[in-house]
């Protein structure tokens, strides 16, 4: 990661400088429909680069490590970064972009709570010249002009990866709790179409209760005391949308006196290092990896953005399964 920070220190710093020689200029009106490239701003002579960057929230391991990266590459950078934290509410994020929109920021990293419900804004940042980049979570406008790109997992991918390891665990054939995540949100969405298109080919593997714990450990636990009280020992696995909610899984198997990883097998997505922690103690059976370091990607489209370079409309971070078998060898190994 670090030559390709410093890469991109370099990029920015030259950046800056071509500015720097134009000038004093105004921001730019959005660029022409259709052409697929994304607004340009120009910058106050002496002033760095400044990004506003709407956070879901800090609901998990997965979420603050991702908020981390962001904030830690900004800073290397150089780049002032204003950083909001919209406690898992679509309305605060929804202010926040307005906010960054009024004091001018050049662009805007934006985690979406939810799918729907973002053209108003996403219009007033394009009409406005802000480039806006989405991490991690996508959403749904009439117009992908709206935004830059997308840089995120394969949800979908996620899910399937989690219902194949799961099916030749159990050896085709489990009565599944599903523990989703908040709900709207594209990997909840996503992780649960994956999952069913997985299973598909498994007859005998059969989600009997399917419920949101809002991607929370807290919320896991309670769904999952609720699963345990009506499904009892019917429960043969559990899938969870991300490790924080197997891990309140995990206390509630224990606390009704089944031991999680044996009685009950448990497949989640993140591979946070909870999880792994989780799996050498042999309470999580696997998870399946979705990186949230992308700092590096989320800055590297800025600049290229503020550049006037165009942009792919996604950007797919690859994923892999790590089960119990790894875990231990590859625990120290692991950044989040």
């Amino acid at each position: 990661m670090k030559t390709r920070e410093s890469g991109l220190a370099t990029v920015v710093a030259m950046f800056l400088a071509a500015l720097l020689a134009t000038g004093c200029g105004e921001r730019q009106e959005a660029s022409e429909e259709g052409t697929g490239k994304a607004p340009q701003a120009e910058k106050t002579e002496g002033k760095s680069i400044v990004v506003g960057f709407a956070q879901v929230g800090a609901e998990s391991e997965w979420r603050t490590a991702e908020a981390r990266s962001i904030k830690s590459v900004g800073e290397k950078l150089g780049v002032s970064l204003r950083f909001f934290d919209a406690q898992q509410k679509q309305e605060n994020q929804i202010r926040a972009v307005r906010g960054f929109i009024t004091q001018g920021v050049d662009a805007i990293i934006l985690a979406p709570v939810v799918e729907t419900g973002w053209e108003p804004v996403l219009k007033e940042a394009r009409q406005a010249g802000v480039p806006v980049i989405l991490v991690d979570r996508g959403v749904k406008v009439s117009d992908d002009l709206l935004y830059v790109t997308l840089i995120a997992s394969d949800f979908v991918l996620e899910g399937e990866m989690a219902a194949e390891w799961l099916a030749k665990k159990m050896g085709g054939k489990a009565d599944i709790v599903e523990l989703q995540g908040t709900p709207g949100s594209a990997p909840a969405i996503d992780r649960k179409k994956g999952f069913e298109e997985g299973l598909r080919a498994y007859p005998e593997m059969k989600i009997i209760a399917s419920q949101s714990g809002d991607f929370t450990r807290q919320k896991g636990k309670e769904v999952m005391e609720a699963f345990l009280k009506v499904h009892g020992e019917k429960i043969d696995a559990v899938y969870a949308h991300n490790d924080d909610m197997a891990l309140g899984a995990i206390q509630a198997i224990e606390e009704a006196g089944r031991k999680p990883g044996t009685d009950v097998i448990l497949v989640s997505i993140d591979a946070v290092k909870g999880a792994f922690e989780a799996m050498v103690a042999g309470a999580l059976n696997a998870t399946v990896e979705c990186n949230p370091l992308l700092g590096p990607a989320a800055f590297d489209a800025v600049e290229k953005t503020l550049a006037g370079e165009t942009l792919p409309k996604r950007i797919v971070v690859e994923d892999r399964v790590f089960d119990q078998s790894v875990a231990k060898d590859v625990i120290d190994t692991r950044q989040y």
